[in-house]
């Protein structure tokens, strides 16, 4: 019995530390940046990029997705050279930042922004 409880959480916690976003430490040593196929998934793949961009978001959903396109910048691409990544992302951490500032153009930004064809051309 104590053998199967402990086969259980054993796969209980390989299950959660596999579901986990890999995180990696920010140069600043004091936040966490997320994986690029994690903020794929969550803001461009899930309903938070759009939402934001139409003006449909809370301030904290609005705020997350600010956090996660600057992770975004700062993040190594997998393929393709770290120029092409900066001028893929400062658009979307600009406006990102628009977005939160509460801007009216920040939507349109985040739309031009997001321009996933382009960059998974040069990046994926």
């Amino acid at each position: 019995m104590r053998k199967k409880i402990t086969n259980g959480l054993a796969c209980l916690v390989a299950t959660a530390l596999i579901s986990l976003p890999v995180l990696a430490a920010d140069e600043d040593g004091d936040k966490e940046k997320l994986a690029t196929k994690q903020i794929m998934k969550d803001a461009f793949k899930g309903p938070l990029l759009k939402k934001v961009a139409a003006g449909e978001a809370s301030e904290e959903e609005t705020k997350k997705l600010n956090e996660m396109l600057v992770a975004l910048s700062k993040n190594e691409p997998k393929k393709g050279d770290a120029e092409s990544w900066k001028k893929f992302t400062a658009p979307l951490v600009a406006a990102g930042k628009a977005a939160v500032e509460g801007k009216p153009d920040a939507g349109a930004m985040l739309k031009k922004g997001a321009n996933c064809k382009d960059c998974h051309k040069s990046h994926k």
